[in-house]
């Protein structure tokens, strides 16, 4: 693996300018988490080693290069399996707009299948999809397409090098798919209800063929400690790490914190902060999900809604107040930021993934009442924030649900912490 990435490194570096060659990179999703890396990273191995083209097969990563240090359980693989991060390739070193305008490039998408509405130029170079998600891409015999709602995307990855090259596995590619499929599937619990009767039959046949293998609860205890380790990040990397986008008339942005809601209410500059981060990123809205655990291992969730107009702020708080497909639950706490709205939240199955649609809900009925307008132009906004000096502001699975949510009669503690510890890329 490190000679294939170094080799991706120079072509990329030396030889991607000259005009010509085709480039098939292998392209992961936006959340960039352990199963969309490792999958990119897999496959395009596979593809080195199976197709037999003078085409040139790139593994992407779908993130800048700085923020790597944002998926801190992705660092702590590549250090467990000694690949070094510099042999990545990231998406802002790679133009692929530029590629494509050249008629050079071809695109596999793993762990998503369709683009975001930012890359939907780039449609035209898909050739491949692998996937675990809900198939939202049209047929197309031009593209085929393998979608299966199993744990992980890396398990059907890890099906097809089986199937088809079992030889180009070693310990350290066997261990990158082993860990990628543990972690997604919630070290194969099935009261967490995230594995499959394939995810299971994967690992049990990386288990067969590697026994030297890291033990499987201690890889995904190491994984999820690596995950919810927010040590050394600052405000903003803290948000980042687990953020997901929605908008309408307004943009708001979805973040899930794995500290106590009252740890990071403490910053005396943390207002600042936000309203920095909504500036530079281009949010009306910040809601901040927190989850964390009691001794006893028992979920606790709280849920912040921050932003400076207090039209928009007290519009959305009323509308997740008043939810009720899920029910929020939320019960009012005290916050020592005036633009800041705190609860906790009694529904801890309410995960992000059951507060998305929820949001989306709100903007849809804001933007067809029109009530309010656009927040970053009306006059009642500025009216009713007579106390604030600072102007309205302007406008990429990773703790997320399962699907037996409504389904099960009983959940333990253990499996609760195991629930909402796990990361899918919405996946």
């Amino acid at each position: 693996m490190e000679e294939f990435l170094s080799s991706c490194r120079r072509a990329v570096k030396e030889d991607l300018d000259q005009a010509g060659s085709g480039v098939h990179v292998v392209l992961g999703n936006e959340a960039c988490d352990v199963d969309s890396m490792v999958c990119a990273l897999t496959y395009a191995y596979f593809l080195s080693k199976t197709v037999h083209s003078e085409m040139l097969v790139l593994p992407l990563l779908n993130i800048r290069q700085s923020d790597l240090v944002l998926r801190s359980d992705n660092v702590f693989l590549l250090r467990q399996v000694a690949l070094s991060p510099d042999l990545l390739l990231f998406r802002d070193q790679l133009d692929l707009k530029a590629l494509h305008r050249a008629g050079r490039l071809r695109l596999t998408l793993v762990d998503h299948n369709v683009l975001p509405s930012s890359d939907s130029d780039l449609e035209g170079a898909v050739v491949q999809v692998i996937d675990h998600h809900l198939l939202e891409r049209q047929p197309s015999p031009s593209c085929p397409v393998t979608v299966e709602m199993v744990g992980s995307c890396t398990t059907l990855v890890t099906e097809c090098i089986i199937q088809k090259a079992p030889e180009i596995l070693d310990q350290q590619i066997a261990q990158l798919l082993y860990a990628a499929v543990v972690l997604d599937c919630v070290n194969m619990a099935p009261a967490a209800g995230k594995v499959t009767p394939k995810d299971s039959e994967v690992a049990a046949e990386l288990e067969s063929r590697f026994p030297a293998l890291p033990p499987r609860g201690a890889l995904f205890q190491m994984l999820q400690n690596a995950k919810f380790d927010v040590s050394g990040l600052n405000t903003e990397q803290m948000l980042l790490k687990d953020m997901k986008a929605v908008s309408g008339s307004l943009n708001v942005a979805i973040s899930v914190l794995y500290i106590t809601l009252q740890d990071f209410l403490q910053g005396a500059e943390l207002e600042a902060e936000l309203s920095d981060f909504c500036l530079k990123f281009g949010y009306d809205l910040l809601l901040l999900m927190t989850i964390s655990f009691t001794e006893s291992k028992e979920p606790i969730r709280e849920l912040a809604v921050y932003s400076h107009s207090a039209t928009c702020r007290k519009q959305v708080s009323l509308y997740l107040e008043q939810a009720s497909n899920p029910a929020l639950n939320l019960c009012p706490i005290s916050s020592p930021h005036p633009h800041i709205t705190a609860y906790q939240q009694g529904n801890t199955l309410a995960s992000r993934k059951k507060l998305l649609p929820i949001v989306k809900d709100f903007l849809k009925e804001r933007d067809r009442d029109g009530c309010l307008g656009d927040s970053r132009l009306g006059d009642m906004e500025e009216e009713e924030e007579d106390d604030s000096r600072v102007p309205p502001t302007p406008m990429n699975s990773l703790v997320e649900g399962c699907p037996l949510d409504d389904g099960l009669p009983h959940i333990s503690a253990q499996a609760l912490e195991e629930k909402f510890s796990s990361m899918t890329s919405d996946l």
